[in-house]
């Protein structure tokens, strides 16, 4: 069994979840990265771990990458689930074809690694794991009608989640972004964050670094929003 943490990261080939797959090899993680275009096993060989071309929308491909995971180091530690994009239409102009796409791109995807790594990490004695979730998760937009609806679905499973297995030293938390530089800027859209500026992938990386470590140990089951202040608690 590896000495060191090991770290899977879900859709890592690009984006938020690639930028978390180099913060954690750099914070001294073992890597292991799905990605449906290549670039996450590329990723994972540049840094000196493991990666599988496949989608986190199959069972068996999410497998492969648990299973090459712990044959390589025998643990993980932590858990991070990125996503692609999925269907956009006016809310009524949605098929049910598009809103079960949507719950594969947005919910399942999550819950599919989910349930293969908790039952690893509660034999290990606890582990973490982050949602790369949505920032409109709780402030619904036209713009991202099947991700906010399932992206919602995921908080409430996040909750549950936490309602049980708290007790065994595995955490789950969602990080909820806002318009960040992984996707394409306007000024509009620059103009409704209230630090005036798109936020970085690295720093949606940081704080999921933080979330996943030991200083975030008696932090279970939230929403933590990272969006230049777009959505402010009252």
């Amino acid at each position: 069994m590896s000495e060191g943490k090991v770290a899977l990261i879900t859709a890592g080939g690009s984006g938020m979840g690639a930028a978390a797959a180099r913060k954690l090899a750099a914070d001294g993680y073992h890597i292991a990265i799905l990605s449906s275009s290549g670039q996450g096993e590329a990723l994972a060989r540049e840094l000196g771990g493991v990666g599988v071309t496949g989608s986190n929308q199959s069972n068996d491909d999410v497998k492969r990458l648990v299973d090459l995971s712990m044959e390589r180091w025998g643990r993980i530690d932590a858990l991070v689930n990125s996503a692609g994009h999925g269907p956009r239409a006016p809310i009524l102009d949605i098929s049910d074809e598009d809103w079960h796409k949507g719950m594969e791109v947005y919910f399942l995807s999550a819950v599919r690694p989910i349930r293969l790594v908790a039952p690893i990490m509660e034999r290990q004695g606890g582990g973490a794991i982050v949602n790369i979730s949505t920032a409109w998760a709780f402030e619904p937009s036209p713009m991202f009608p099947t991700s906010a609806v399932f992206r919602a679905g995921l908080a409430s499973f996040t909750k549950i989640f936490a309602d049980t297995y708290a007790a065994k030293n595995i955490r789950l938390n969602n990080v909820l972004p806002g318009w960040i530089d992984s996707l394409p800027a306007t000024e509009e859209r620059r103009d409704s964050v209230p630090m005036g500026r798109y936020g970085t992938s690295e720093e949606i990386a940081a704080t999921i670094a933080f979330l996943l470590s030991e200083g975030a140990g008696y932090i279970t089951g939230q929403n933590i929003r990272v969006d230049g202040g777009i959505a402010r608690s009252v």
